[in-house]
């Protein structure tokens, strides 16, 4: 896997992904390598007019889809409108905001980059036929899944660890989904990835002092996005991913480098976790009545 890059990622012609947050960033940069190897991508972003900017530079096998998951009824809406896809790619989110809810009062962040998913994939998921790929963070390290305030309602609210609980769901998340393909004998494959340290417009929306901060970092840290990209693209497209694996970058610390196989926290793994949060994760998203 050394030194792998978009030009290892196969032809993709005639496939499908739905990559989120596809306007900017990761998700931007994804779909660009996709659709530049022959992929259709669906570019499912709440800016759509950002999107349609990229798909532009696709060319005509990109189309753009509005997508919020910070609303179930927007998710539902992009659901419905979905038919066959080969590849969802879960790369959306948003990271160290201050207190918020979304639209059906979930704290923003487990409700993005968490809950948003975990209803879009399973309205999808009848439909996808390859794998599912969901984009975590090294800061899943930092993260506990609190099943009885996963939503911050009665803990002090603290932006870091809340961005850690909602990025160690998504590893928990991805390892329960490949325990329930495997149990139905599925040929879909739930894989996970993170970018190590990239730079980014994620750094850029703390609303706080530390956008300053974080805007250094990336000068003097951060690697380019289209180098933190390739472990999700990567999940996404290399025959042979190993099911419920987890691809980052290979060097230092994780920070930086090529993608390879990588590992995650003890925590990431607890299946009594796993199965109490997708339980939990399918009672808030079910529909009212």
């Amino acid at each position: 896997m050394t030194a792998w890059t978009t030009r290892d990622i196969p032809k993709q012609d005639g496939r499908t992904f739905v990559v989120t947050g596809a306007n900017s960033g990761l998700g931007a940069v994804a779909a660009r390598a996709l659709g530049a190897a022959g992929a259709r991508v669906v570019l499912a972003c709440r800016n759509v007019a950002a999107g349609e900017a990229v798909a532009r530079e696709i060319g005509p096998a990109a189309q753009v889809r509005r997508l919020d998951l910070a609303d179930l009824a927007s998710v539902r809406e992009f659901a419905a409108g979905v038919d066959e896809v080969d590849v969802l790619v879960n790369n959306a989110g948003v990271m160290a905001v201050p207190l918020r809810r979304t639209a059906d009062g979930f704290e923003m962040q487990i409700g993005t980059n968490h809950l948003g998913h975990f209803a879009l994939t399973d309205l999808l998921l009848e439909r996808v036929t390859d794998r599912v790929v969901t984009m975590s963070s090294i800061m899943h390290r930092i993260g506990r899944i609190d099943l009885e305030d996963l939503n911050w309602e009665y803990r002090r609210y603290d932006r870091w660890l809340a961005y850690g609980q909602s990025k160690l769901a998504n590893l928990l998340f991805t390892q329960e989904l490949q325990r329930r393909l495997a149990e139905r004998q599925s040929p879909v494959v739930a894989v996970a990835a993170h970018p190590g340290y990239s730079s980014t417009n994620l750094q850029s929306h703390t609303e706080s002092i530390q956008d300053l901060f974080l805007g250094v970092a990336n000068r003097l840290v951060g690697q380019s996005a289209q180098t933190g990209a390739l472990p999700l693209l990567y999940a996404a497209t290399a025959p042979g991913v190993e099911p419920g694996g987890y691809y980052g970058p290979g060097g230092l610390f994780e920070m930086r480098g090529s993608p390879e196989r990588v590992e995650s926290n003890s925590r990431s793994h607890d299946e009594a976790v796993a199965r109490g949060l997708w339980e939990l994760s399918a009672k808030l998203c079910a529909p009212a009545g």
